[in-house]
């Protein structure tokens, strides 16, 4: 497996070998002239304590590379070339089940305790695995505001302890609740004060006109398996009030947290406090409104009615104090707030490891939701934090989580599942050598878990040559120790046996001490004295070198600081500790703050430069350009948050990994308008054919803002009957249109023809008076109708 440690020491030691074929040789190049100093330049340095190594060269020539040492014909066993190891002294197996006999030998982090040998510069390896075991034991403290705003949640929970363990026990064997509540400070400004308020400080308020006295913090009910006593205790409660908006919770988390005898916390168990509000906490030196001016000492202040009795003599504690003390003692903080002050309570998250916020409703009806929901979120998680961590030791952390992946820079794993193992990679880097004898020692544990992982440190600053050293050696003419190789001269005497004293000069020695022919003696910065330099003293720092041509403050600065605080001064040239390069070592290799949360490299819209991304994409921005609305993949990228939380779809939801990714704030809507002119209005198709719109923007607060319908809009199909029905209507109103435009035609045409003929008609007509061959009719019928009636009448007869 790929280890970022390794393979940024094999480039730290390739990169060394080749600047020494280069000329330049990080461990001649130094100043040291003691086994002691050689290994402090760099690790790749070695120091050859043979006897007859070096003669008739400079006494920096026994500070070299390995191989160069060996080359140059140091033996072996005479090279002084310590690096860093690690022992494990306690690797108990990882336990499967938390409850049973043996509950107080569950394990749940291997190893336990290990031990590092640090040279400084050479970082060594160790491998940590945790598990999150199944059926734990739970202690649960409930802590309430009882603030009079808080009036209608009190009576909502009167019962809450019977249903509370009956979803716990789905959950864990071994279940214990506890029960405190918590008002403010009852002093002026934060209560009313006034003498009618003493015992009623809803005296005159006419909506609540009876209360109990204002009070800090009460503890009611230690933790206890008998959840009806926490149902009478909490029915036996009533509110308070106090003057002020905010409310003195903090105080109360505090004291729930330190006084560990009385409210019960067992060892063998995970620690949930719920911490239930509907306004902002009160936080440190606030408390000097009201005249307090010592600080909060961290300690527990029950007295015998168990009340917070230094609540009107120290101040509020700050964040800082909580998460120690909450980490001291391995609690896991619930915030159950409204949902107006989400925000302020998801921003002290970040600052207090091992703390959830969850919003709660008005009357606290969603109570047993939200803390089985917060609980489920803390066990599909682990985060490691270090305590008593040493200022000259460097750690870095990759995570190895469920999908199998390095994350270098992660000391945390999400959406994991009782039971699961997560493995975390750990480099220690010591920079420095503490006072001679000093031993360090560290904790690695996760949030929340009383399980911990106890590391000791001891350094490799010490050569193992001088363990014989020999006091005024025969070596050194009687008037110095030999050691490692060297002779340690008296003062007032010089060269490599201790034969000469200072002040001896003759121009013999004077060409010894120039770099070359033509040089200033010394390099004007020092004076000849027995065939060596004796180099001036420097305000500035010190002059060095077998020519006094080198000194430890003519280097590059960054800002005024000498190699930028991060190398020292060789030479004239900054040699970067480990993790650092450039002129001024002002550049940081460390990219592990360039990953984003996908575990892309500046989410593959940038370089990682100096430890920090430099977005090259138009449009990208954020710490690992993680931001870029008018990406050609903006949409897509949050195509799959949008998928998997609403909808628990796409790809991100079947690998488990959408809560780690996706952390966009998303909005719901009934309709989209897109309104905000800097949105990008997104689109896709689903698998139903309906198509999903949203819009994604960067809102001012820096967070991502995602506002998509609450449904994908889709078309519903016609009914085959009515695209039958309408096909056929469809063709009999085209049949009947077509007949009346026929039949219109006709009409038009007959019309047309009709009058055509009268008006022919009418043309034929001549006025009779005007006509030489018309003859005025005469009528005879009559008569001759007589006459052929006669004779046939005599015919007859």
């Amino acid at each position: 497996m790929w280890i970022p440690g390794r393979a940024a020491l094999c480039w730290l030691l390739l990169e060394t070998l080749l600047r020494s074929a280069g000329g330049l040789n990080v461990c001649m190049s130094g100043s040291a002239t003691s086994c002691e100093e050689c290994l402090l330049i760099h690790p790749s340095c070695a120091w050859c304590a043979q006897e007859d190594f070096g003669l008739r060269r400079s006494l920096t020539s026994r500070c070299d590379f390995k191989q160069n040492l060996h080359k140059r014909g140091c033996e072996p066993r005479f090279i002084e070339y310590p690096s860093s190891s690690v022992s494990i002294l306690k690797n108990s197996p990882l336990s499967t089940k938390g409850s049973g006999s043996a509950l107080y030998d569950v394990v749940q982090i291997m190893p336990q305790k290990i031990s590092l040998s640090l040279r400084p510069g050479d970082p060594t390896l160790f491998n940590l695995e945790v598990r999150q075991v199944e059926d734990y034991p739970v202690d649960l403290y409930y802590l309430m505001d009882l603030s009079l705003s808080m009036k209608d949640d009190l009576h909502t929970i009167r019962n809450l302890g019977t249903k509370l363990a009956e979803e716990m026990g789905k959950l864990t064997s071994n279940f214990r609740l506890g029960f405190g509540s918590f008002v403010d400070k009852n002093m002026s400004p934060f209560s009313y004060t006034a003498p009618k308020y003493h015992e009623n400080p809803c005296n005159g308020y006419k909506l609540f006109p009876n209360c109990v006295p204002s009070f800090g913090f009460r503890h009611i009910l230690s933790l206890t398996d008998q959840v009806d006593r926490f149902n009478e205790e909490v029915q036996k409660q009533m509110v308070s009030r106090n003057r002020d908006a905010p409310e003195g919770g903090f105080d109360a988390i505090l004291q729930a947290a330190v006084c560990k005898e009385e409210i019960g916390w067992r060892k063998e168990a995970y620690h949930l406090l719920v911490f239930t509000t509907d306004d902002v906490p009160h936080l440190a030196l606030d408390g000097r409104l009201g005249g307090l001016v010592q600080p909060h000492d961290g300690r527990c202040h029950l007295n015998d009615q168990n009340e917070y009795s230094a609540s009107t003599k120290m101040d509020y504690p700050s964040l800082a104090l909580l998460g120690e003390k909450l980490a001291e003692n391995n609690i896991f903080l619930i915030f159950a707030v409204t949902k107006r002050f989400y925000v302020i309570y998801k921003n002290f998250t970040a600052l207090i490891p091992g703390t959830t916020v969850e919003i709660l409703d008005q009357d606290s009806k969603n109570v047993i939701q939200l803390i089985i929901a917060a609980y489920n979120n803390i066990r599909s998680k682990v985060e490691l934090t270090v305590s008593d961590h040493p200022e000259d030791i460097g750690l870095s952390f990759t995570a190895t989580c469920q999908d199998g992946k390095p994350l270098p820079g992660f000391r945390k794993c999400e959406d994991l599942k009782t039971g699961d193992t997560v493995s975390f990679n750990v480099s220690v880097e010591a920079r420095s050598c503490p006072p001679r004898g000093t031993d360090q020692t560290f904790t690695i544990k996760p949030v929340g878990f009383k399980d911990l992982l106890e590391v000791t440190v001891d350094y490799q600053c010490d050569c193992g040559c001088s363990q014989t050293a020999q006091v005024n050696s025969s070596i050194c003419s009687s008037i110095g120790t030999y050691n490692c190789g060297t002779c340690q001269c008296e003062p007032g005497y010089l060269g490599a046996h201790c034969e000469c004293q200072e002040g001896d000069a003759s121009s013999m020695y004077l060409s010894a001490c120039r770099e070359a022919e033509g040089k200033q003696v010394c390099s004007g910065r020092g004076e000849c004295s027995c065939n060596q330099c004796l180099c001036y003293e420097s305000e500035f720092g010190k002059i060095y070198g077998s020519f006094c041509e080198c000194d430890d403050f003519s280097c590059a600065r960054h800002k005024g600081i000498l190699c930028s605080g991060h190398g020292e001064c060789h030479c004239g040239e900054c040699k970067c500790h480990a993790g650092y390069i450039g002129d001024n070592c002002n550049c940081s290799t460390e990219t592990s703050f360039c990953f984003s949360d996908d575990g892309k490299m500046c989410s593959g819209r940038g370089n990682c430069v100096c430890g920090r991304c430099q977005c090259t994409e138009p449009g990208a921005f954020g710490d690992t350009c993680e931001k870029c609305p008018t990406c050609p993949d903006a949409c897509g990228t949050k195509r799959e948050c949008i998928e998997c939380r609403l909808f628990n779809s796409g790809r991100l939801a079947d690998n488990q990994t959408c809560q780690r990714l996706c952390k966009d704030k998303i909005i719901t809507v009934e309709s989209l308008e897109n309104d905000d002119p800097g949105a990008v209005l997104c689109l896709y198709k689903t698998d139903d054919d309906c198509v999903m719109k949203f819009t994604y923007s960067e809102h001012v607060s820096g967070r991502s803002v995602l506002t998509a319908l609450k449904d994908p809009e889709c078309v519903t199909g016609p009914e085959a009957l009515m695209v039958l029905l309408a096909v056929v209507g469809t063709i009999l109103l085209i049949g009947l249109v077509l007949l009346a435009a026929w039949k219109l035609v006709i009409t038009i045409h007959d019309r047309r023809e009709f009058a055509r003929f009268q008006s022919a008609r009418m043309r034929a007509r001549y006025h009779m008076a005007s006509n030489p061959l018309y003859k005025q009719p005469i009528t005879t019928h009559f008569a001759e109708m007589e006459t052929f009636e006669k004779s046939f009448n005599g015919g007859l007869h």
